[in-house]
């Protein structure tokens, strides 16, 4: 048992940012099938295929209104979690990190979310609006595409950024994923024009991924090169934690626990509305308080350490 906690342990991006639902039931489980498919000389990436079909799976049981098939939806999903906690953790234990596998993961969460949202713009369609006689029609397909494409898209982006820019300060570069999307085009530019092609889409869609995130996000922008420039002094890297930690909460909540409990209450009580409309009322919500108090306290830590760095530099004159 201890071994297994050791492992466990060693298995987490850090204490800061995992979810309470994730430490003591999906890492754990994940573990499990980590230990179990690494004895069988089963490839990481082999599983997030996996977790990308039973993802799938999940959403298309989730376009019938039935009870069965939406309770099947959710053990589906959650077998989808499961996988993707396992691939990552066996990544992390055995150093099984590769391209396909960075691309994979990123991947597989999308089409999960995506088939959800298209099975349940399905259902709605001729369902009545709530509260009334007539049917959603083409307005479940903008509920569901304002949901999924205008909310859940950038605020798992955001979330997924913060929480790379809190490893990075908490563990270094070794600990983090936190990149720039000018060393991503670096890396592009440098990639031979031909016998390279999936490096090509993952590094040119990453760029563009990593600009999106960085333009939303000035304040930390202007932060994160001042710090670069400096002598990084401890006091400024303790205080952007103990700033960045509280919003560590948010950025868990914004990525799968939350969103598919919702998901699954809505669907199993037969009103699916629910699910994309929270998405864009509560959601929304957390993400923009979220990105208001990191953006803030980015901007309260870029005066406090160019201050710092001048008084340094008067005193060594």
């Amino acid at each position: 048992m201890s071994e297994f906690k050791t492992l466990l342990q060693a298995s987490f991006k850090s204490n800061d940012t995992e979810e309470w639902l994730d430490v003591h039931f999906t890492r754990p489980i994940g573990l499990v099938f980590a230990l179990f498919w690494n004895k069988l000389g089963v490839h990481p990436n082999a599983i997030t295929i996996l977790s990308i079909f039973l993802g799938v799976g999940a959403g298309c049981m989730f376009y019938y209104e039935d009870v069965a098939h939406n309770v099947m939806g959710v053990v589906l999903l959650m077998l989808a979690n499961f996988c993707d906690s396992t691939d990552g953790q066996m990544a992390r234990l055995t150093g099984k990190k590769t391209l396909i596998g960075r691309m994979l993961d990123g991947f597989s969460g999308d089409v999960w979310f995506f088939a959800i949202y298209v099975a349940i713009a399905l259902r709605l369609y001729h369902q009545d609006l709530p509260f009334t006689h007539e049917p959603w029609g083409w307005l479940s397909w903008v509920l569901c595409c304002v949901a999924g494409f205008l909310m859940h898209a950038p605020q798992s982006s955001l979330s997924d950024y913060y929480r790379q820019i809190h490893l990075f300060f908490l563990k270094g570069k070794a600990g983090s994923e936190l990149d720039h999307s000018a060393q991503q085009q670096a890396v592009l530019k440098g990639l031979p024009k031909k016998g390279a092609f999936w490096a090509h889409v993952f590094y040119r869609n990453y760029a563009n991924y990593c600009k999106s995130q960085e333009k939303r996000t000035p304040a930390f922008q202007q932060f994160f090169q001042a710090w670069q420039q400096s002598d990084k002094p401890e006091a400024i890297r303790e205080a952007f934690l103990q700033g960045s930690r509280p919003l560590m909460k948010y950025t868990n909540l914004l990525t799968f626990n939350l969103r598919a409990i919702v998901c699954y209450v809505a669907c199993l009580t037969n009103e699916a509305w629910i699910y994309p409309l929270f998405e864009i009322t509560v959601m929304q919500g957390m993400y923009v308080y979220m990105h208001r108090r990191h953006e803030l306290l980015c901007r309260a830590l870029t005066i406090q350490l160019n201050a710092l760095q001048r008084n340094n530099g008067a005193t060594k004159e």
